[in-house]
């Protein structure tokens, strides 16, 4: 299976963009897929994830009610909506999954098996 990340670009703070996820291969459904986010000089941090089972969701502190994550069955697609963007939200984000994730390790990246290649967001008036 292949994930592919793509909808990046460039916002102005208080904007709303879209990334996506697309996988192939393999059904969404039979995996966990997060979001990753890594700025300059910065490493590589969690910022949303949907799980396997059931589908719940899971969101890093800084969120803040800003990004839903979302599946489509149909689509076999994971988006990540995200509003109310923040300079400091610049970063090449990355989307990963894995099929045997345990909840104590959503939020961890090195427990992620499949990576799509980053897309650039871009916070800037």
């Amino acid at each position: 299976v292949q994930l592919q990340a793509f909808g990046g670009g460039l916002v102005q703070p208080g904007g709303s963009l879209r990334l996506s996820c697309a996988a192939s291969g393999a059904s969404i459904r039979s995996y966990s897929i997060g979001w990753f986010r890594q700025a300059p000089g910065k490493e590589r941090e969690f910022v949303a994830a949907i799980r396997r089972s059931g589908g719940s969701t899971y969101y890093a502190d800084f969120v803040e009610g800003r990004f839903t994550i979302a599946e489509d069955i149909a689509k076999n697609t994971v988006y990540l909506q995200m509003s109310s963007m923040k300079p400091e939200d610049t970063a090449v984000y990355y989307c990963a999954g894995d099929s045997n994730l345990i909840l104590s390790s959503i939020r961890d990246s090195r427990q992620y098996k499949l990576w799509g290649q980053g897309t650039l967001v871009t916070v800037s008036s």
